[in-house]
């Protein structure tokens, strides 16, 4: 059974990689919940396919739009 080393590091059994496809120098993400941790594999272009419905409003500014993601700024409108 795999241990945690000294170092907090953790070896994946090759069997697991193998399936879900992460292989060495992969990234990847950790995800904690319900006392649990999850790994997934970094996939470029993950978000794409998620976000292609999403329409931009072209009268907002890229600026505009992150003040209103921070809440620094209130948007007139």
């Amino acid at each position: 059974m795999p241990r945690v080393s000294t170092g907090r590091r953790i070896t994946l059994p090759a069997d697991q990689c193998r399936e879900v496809g992460i292989g060495p120098g992969d990234e990847y993400r950790s995800y904690v919940a319900d006392g649990r941790i999850t790994i997934v594999r970094k996939t470029a272009g993950t978000a794409k396919g998620f976000l292609r419905r999403v329409a931009g409003d072209p009268t907002v500014s890229d600026e505009e739009s992150l003040e209103d993601a921070l809440g620094d700024t209130p948007r007139s409108g």
